[in-house]
């Protein structure tokens, strides 16, 4: 079964590199193999009813699956350079931004248009930030929503379908490389290809760094963040939430001069279970219909880890931590602002007197026994310095969720073409840990189509 490019990987990246490949050079022979379900298949089986928890399937339909982890995520695709990759560095800063126009352009006449783009240019909000040493970083920001954002990617698999070949459920084992092309080993047969792209995402990082270093390809280790998932009163950030909707706000403490921020915010949205390499750690969703909003708004607060020599596996320090929490609350732990501060666990009688509701049932506990000192303190630092923009974060019933780990694969050197030191093997978005976000993954595979087009 020959190709003339294969695409590891049916994520945002994967998906908008077989797009355009079809918009440009429509005769290509082009396979895209997914580890993971069809979208129609990926469902959750986690209800909160008879099933509260996660059950640990074989492949997270969460993070797997036809259009990745973005698929059932609440669909943000911030416009920016500013955060969510370097992409910039190897294609430019204004044609970055062409190309997150240009994916932004395709979203809407896929079913996105009526989803409000939001900015934090010039707003009051960034000159109130400045004054508490809260810098609010710009961004163009589209809000399809958890639902919006599935009609989008099944609008893209129908215009696909019938020009790209897609395997579902089928796992890319190994992958050799002989003069003349690639064979691609999986678990059902073996595919050969002229040109190979990697678009695995953060769920292959794992595997990816396996390929790099059985085809000599160099890596750099990335950072790791680790933080927690809040969860407050909508009305709280209400006044932020409608004017820029996702505030990416950077603080820096004052105790360790560590680099704090928000990440994925989720007006009148719940919080979930995600599955990583089998680990369980939180997220939260949001909905464009109102019928699907709850009272309830949640963001990650998250600390930048950067490790030094000798230490290289910031993937395995975030893993660790996140274990401990699923050691002690068997998944999620769940925890009062106002019992950590004080140095008590939570326990159910305790939340039971919470004003705040939680939208995921997880285990009270205590995150002081998880959460390493330092970023806790920076986590507790930063919720008294938004307090001051946001009067009510620091509530004593404001719940934290514990861990969120943002993993970032381990850098792989590829060249402005995106193409790694073995010719015709190209890695791409947040597999490649060259960006860490939709809208930088989805631009990332565009411009790579349209540089194998030309080839």
């Amino acid at each position: 079964m020959k190709y003339d490019i294969i695409i590891v990987g049916a994520g945002a990246s994967g998906i908008f590199t077989a797009y355009e490949l079809v918009k440009v050079n429509p005769n290509m022979k082009i396979l895209m193999i997914e580890k993971g379900h069809s979208l129609e298949k990926r469902v959750c089986p986690i209800d909160g009813k008879k099933i509260k928890a996660c059950i640990h399937c074989s492949v997270c339909n969460i993070m797997n699956g036809y259009g990745g982890a973005g698929s059932l995520s609440d669909g943000k695709y911030n416009i920016t350079n500013n955060f969510g990759g370097e992409l910039y560095k190897y294609v430019g800063k204004d044609e970055a931004i062409n190309l997150m126009n240009y994916v932004d352009e395709v979203l809407c006449e896929m079913g996105g248009a009526e989803a409000k783009l939001y900015s934090t240019a010039n707003s009051e909000l960034k000159s109130k930030a400045l004054q508490h040493d809260l810098h609010l970083l710009d961004a163009k920001v589209r809000h399809l929503g958890t639902d919006r954002n599935l009609v989008i990617l099944s609008n893209i698999y129908k215009f696909l379908k019938d020009k790209v070949e897609m395997l579902f459920d089928t796992e890319v084992l190994d992958i050799d490389k002989s003069e003349e092309q690639f064979s691609v080993i999986t678990n059902k047969e073996t595919f050969t290809s002229d040109k190979l792209v990697l678009a695995t995402g953060r769920s292959g990082s794992k595997w990816i760094s396996k390929v790099c270093g059985k085809m000599g390809i160099r890596t750099e280790s990335n950072r790791v963040d680790i933080g927690v998932r809040v969860e407050l009163p909508a009305e709280i950030f209400e006044h932020i939430t409608k004017e820029v909707y996702e505030s990416k706000i950077v603080y820096k403490t004052k105790k360790y001069n560590d680099m704090v921020r928000t990440f994925c915010m989720n007006p009148h949205g719940e919080v979930v279970n995600e599955n990583t390499n089998g680990i369980i750690t939180v997220n939260g969703h949001s909905y464009s219909d109102p019928k699907l909003h709850t009272g309830n708004t949640n963001f990650a607060l998250l600390v930048s880890n950067h490790f030094t020599e000798p230490f290289r596996d910031s993937n395995e320090y975030g893993e660790s931590i996140a274990r401990l929490s699923n050691m002690l609350g068997g998944g999620v732990l769940v925890q009062r602002f106002g019992d950590l501060v004080n140095g008590r666990r939570t326990n159910e009688r305790r939340m039971a007197k919470s004003f705040t509701i939680p939208t995921l049932k997880a285990t009270p506990g205590d995150l002081s026994l998880v959460i390493p000192k330092r970023q806790l303190d920076d986590i507790i630092e930063m919720i008294y310095a938004l307090n001051n923009i946001a009067p009510g974060t620091a509530n004593e019933d404001t719940l934290l969720y514990g861990v969120e780990v943002k993993f970032y694969n381990s850098k792989v050197e590829v060249d402005t073409n995106l193409e790694t030191s073995v010719k015709g093997l190209y890695a791409l978005g947040d597999g490649s840990g060259v960006t860490h976000s939709l809208s930088q993954a989805s631009a990332s595979g565009v411009y790579l189509a349209r540089v194998l087009a030309k080839i």
